[in-house]
């Protein structure tokens, strides 16, 4: 008889297997509920907690809001160690209203694997908006989607990020940026702030207030706002 842990590590092997054997498709697939704001978050190891968890605390007291998440396995482990247990793999793709995509130091390799590259440019297709929070904005310059876009990204990595993609207008003062059909934030924590904005644009400032006095946050609602802003000149 099989040990538990012999069980799961034949099952994460069969999990990666499948991946590798049935590349990403076009899926037409359904995996939300009709008439929701669908959010699909993406989560990858060493993914950053807060910039998925942060965000996702504000987004989730918006009205008939749904959220899944997409990963390469069904176990994904945090860089803080915490796991999450994923809705589905990145086998196939969704229809959204809003793709999250966090950072990490699992960034710092996922930007030269191209088998994830090539499962978010075809994502982004899928996806109304696109929210990138901290170095996630890394793998969004490595699709060239941001290309001609005004961007920023966590000022800690601000030099490695910027480095991926010349072409992208990367505001180096900027708690976030929303520009057309992508918004993108600085480092961990301004995520939950731009969450907060982004609940502002769909439901106003009095639906983002109730959820600022619901959480018990101090938002940080300007934009401009940036104590950790790299001066370039």
């Amino acid at each position: 008889m099989l040990k538990r842990r012999q069980f799961l590590k034949m099952s994460s092997a069969a999990i990666t297997g499948s991946l590798l054997a049935f590349p990403a498709t076009a899926s037409t697939a359904s995996l939300f509920k009709e008439k929701r704001y669908r959010i699909l978050a993406l989560v990858f190891d060493d993914y950053e907690t807060l910039d998925l968890h942060g965000p996702i605390e504000m987004l989730g007291h918006m009205p008939d809001v749904e959220i899944k998440l997409v990963g390469p396995t069904e176990f994904v482990k945090s860089y803080q160690g915490p796991r999450v247990v994923t809705d589905t793999l990145m086998d196939r793709h969704y229809d959204c209203d809003l793709l999250l995509i966090p950072g990490g130091l699992g960034t710092r390799k996922l930007v030269d694997d191209k088998q994830l590259i090539h499962w978010l440019t075809i994502q982004l297709t899928r996806s109304k908006k696109i929210f990138s929070i901290c170095t996630g904005s890394a793998l969004l310059a490595k699709t060239s989607s941001l290309d001609g876009i005004k961007a920023t990204t966590n000022k800690m990595a601000y030099q490695w990020v910027t480095s991926l993609a010349d072409e992208v207008h990367w505001q180096p003062k900027a708690r976030w940026v929303d520009d057309g059909k992508f918004l993108t934030s600085s480092g961990v924590s301004a995520g939950t702030d731009a969450a907060l904005y982004w609940a502002k644009q769909l439901h106003g400032e009095v639906e983002a207030r109730r959820i600022e006095t619901l959480t018990e946050y101090r938002w940080v609602d300007d934009s401009n706002s940036d104590p950790y802003a790299i001066f370039t000149e």
